[in-house]
Formats: structure tokens, sequence, C-alpha cells
């Protein structure tokens, strides 16, 4: 009887444990299959070369704050560098010389920009000075208005030029009245009488036996001024042929290759800087210095080293000081006879020929190198020098 209730309660244990264990299976069994649900199945390629996707923890990951966005600070924008342009040293201008030369510069207002690139180039050479005379509406037509022959006289007996130059024209194009003419520009009368007044002028200053430099006229920004310049360009030079002056051809300082008007060009260094003013007729300061840079030519070829900038003016002021009167009488020679050193003389010994005018003088015995040379034979070198291999030689002791 009281084996029976143990027997029941260990089989009921059992029961209880076997429905325990079976709860706790299924249990996980849905928690798999759910999870399984969730998570991606893997396919063969994953398995091979794995998957980017990190393993799902039993855990939720926590994710990061998402960051902000930082905006870059806008830099102000610096004002645009405008380009330098190094200009090269000139040097200051020199002190002009009491018997400096004058140039005379006249014309309309090309003349005066010619006279001021002429200061600009001649500013080192103590003995040149530039003399402009200009009148910015004047030519050789309006004679009633700027009379120029009765101008230029004045002038050259005033002044005294060792050269005169002359730029005019641009303002020519016009009806010539005056003296009995009344001509229209461009008739073959109008060309007669304009030549004849050119020949007058030129003759101004070639009869006082003074050279005389003819500009002629650039391009211009009208067809029109362009084309009347080429003409009396023309004129100009064959009428300078006839009175024996000089006529300066500026056409292609001013023009590109095809002979067209510019407006920017090359400068006397090369640059490309703005040669001619909006208006296209007048110059620049660079495009008066390039006007200038032709004409410089022949007017230092014409001064020769006057124009030069080494030129110098003794001082006069400060006399060289006196020998004293108590030197020896041989020193006194010497100091009144010594002849002045020639740089070119080669030796300065004061001879008159050069090396080889004269053959060697022939030796009585071979010298060193012709031993060398011919024979192969070396001279012994002095004793104790550090090529002299000779024994020392022992001393003699005496008994």
């Amino acid at each position: 009887m009281t084996e029976r209730p143990a027997r029941a309660t260990t089989a009921t244990l059992k029961v209880i444990l076997t429905a325990f264990l079976a709860v706790v299976i299924a249990f996980g069994c849905l928690s798999k299959a759910a999870e399984a649900q969730e998570r991606p199945r893997r396919n063969l390629f994953d398995m091979l070369f794995g998957t980017r996707e990190p393993d799902y923890p039993d855990q939720p990951v926590e994710q990061p704050p998402p960051r902000r966005k930082v905006q870059p600070r806008k830099r102000p924008t610096p004002p645009p560098r405008e380009p330098v342009v190094v200009q090269p040293e000139t040097p200051p201008p020199a002190e002009k010389l009491p018997d400096a030369k004058t140039i005379l510069v006249v014309g309309d207002f090309l003349a005066s920009g010619l006279g001021t690139g002429l200061e600009d180039a001649f500013s080192t050479s103590p003995g040149v000075i530039i003399q402009t005379r200009g009148n910015v509406a004047s030519g050789l037509v309006r004679q009633d208005y700027y009379n120029w022959p009765q101008q230029l006289t004045g002038m050259m007996d005033q002044l005294k030029p060792a050269i005169v130059i002359v730029m005019l024209g641009a303002n020519d194009r016009q009806q010539i009245i005056g003296d009995g003419l009344n001509e229209k520009y461009g008739t073959d009368p109008w060309f007669l009488a304009y030549e004849e007044r050119v020949q007058q002028f030129a003759k101004l200053v070639t009869n006082r036996h003074i050279p005389l430099l003819w500009v002629g006229l650039p391009s211009f920004g009208s067809d029109q001024l362009t084309a009347s310049a080429v003409k009396l360009n023309q004129l100009y030079q064959s009428q300078m042929a006839g009175v024996g002056g000089e006529f300066i051809d500026i056409w292609d300082g001013f023009t590109d290759q095809n002979g067209e008007f510019i407006v920017t060009g090359s400068d006397i260094n090369g640059q490309q800087v703005r040669l001619r003013t909006a208006d296209g007729v007048n110059m620049t300061p660079a495009g008066k210095r390039k006007l200038a840079f032709y004409v410089e030519k022949s007017a230092r070829r014409l001064l020769g080293d006057q124009a030069s900038p080494d030129i110098t003016r003794l001082d006069t002021g400060n006399p060289l000081p006196v020998q004293p009167a108590n030197l020896p009488a041989a020193e006194a020679e010497k100091v009144t006879r010594t002849p002045p050193m020639s740089l070119s003389d080669p030796d300065l010994d004061g001879g008159a020929q050069l090396l080889g005018a004269a053959p060697a003088p022939v030796a009585a015995a071979p010298s060193p190198r012709d031993l060398l040379v011919d024979k192969g034979q070396m001279a012994p070198a002095p004793a104790g020098r550090v090529d002299d291999y000779r024994l020392p030689v022992p001393a003699t002791t005496t008994p």
C-alpha cells in the first residue's frame, strides 16, 4: 500500500518535467522562426565572399546620432590686384652745359609731342638742349591764322639752333585761301601750291646751312586722314631731296604688318603699350617717346660727340695746384719731361712694334723645353725638391 503512492509521485514528476521541456523547446523553436523571418537568407555568394552587412546581434545596435552639416564659411573675395608694371629706372636729367647745342622743334600738335619725347631722349646729354615751338592748330595752309615762315625766321635768329626739326601737315587737309588762291583740298592746283609752300619753308632753314629734319605723318584712325597722310608724306619726301633736307619716315612704327592703323604696339623697349589716344589722332606718352626714337638717330649722327651723355664740363673754378719752386732740378725735370703713357702701347714701354714684328733671338744652347720636346730629356730637379730622387751623398769623414 505504501509503494503505490511513491510510484505515482515519481510518474507525476516525470510527466511534469516532460511537459516543461516540451514547452521550452516549443518556445525556442518559435523564437528562432521569428528571428529567421526578420533576417535575410544568405546565399552561396554570401557564404563564399561574405557580406558587407554585419551579423545581427541579439541586442539591438544603437545608431550614432546624425552629424550636423557644417557649412563652410564664405571667405570674402579679395579685390582684383592690378598688374604691377616695373618701370625701368631713368637716370636723373643732366645739367646742361653753357655751350650746349640747341635743337629747334617746330610744327603743330604732333610736333609738340615730338619735342616732349626728344626732351626725354636727350635728358642725360648735357650738350644738347631741346627747344619746342609748337602751335596746336597751325599748318602751312592757313597762314592767315599762323604764319610759319615769318615765325620760324624769328625763332632761328633768337635761338641759333644747330638742327631744325619740322613736323607739320596734320591740319593742312583744308582749303587754301590767300595769295590769290582759293583751292579745295585734293585738286591738282592745291597740291602744286602746297608743294611750293613746303619748298619755301624748308629753304628758310637750308639756306642758312642748318641741318633740316622733316618728320613724316603717322597713320590715323580715320581712313580719310590716313589716305591724306600718305600723299603728303610722298610730297615731303620729294621736296626734302630737292632742298637738301632729310625726311624721317615713321610710318612703320604706328602701323601693323599690313600697314593698318594701330592703337597698341611696341614701344622703344619692345613692350606692348598704348601708343595712340582714343581719338585716333594724338599720341600717348609712350607714343611720343617712340616718335622721338626715329628722330633721335639722325639728330645724334648730326651732333656727333656733342650728343653723348658722357661729355663733361671741366671745372675751371678750381685750377690745378702749381708745383712748388723748391724742388730739386732732377725732380723738376722728371715732372716736366715725363711723356704721357699711351693706352694703345701693348707693353706700356714706349715701343712702337707689336710682338712678332722682329724675329726671336737665336739661343746659343738648347732650352729645357727644346730638350724635353725634341730629345725627351728632362733637366734634373733642384736638390731638396719633392721630385729630387737622388740619394744623398754621404758626408766624408776626415781622419
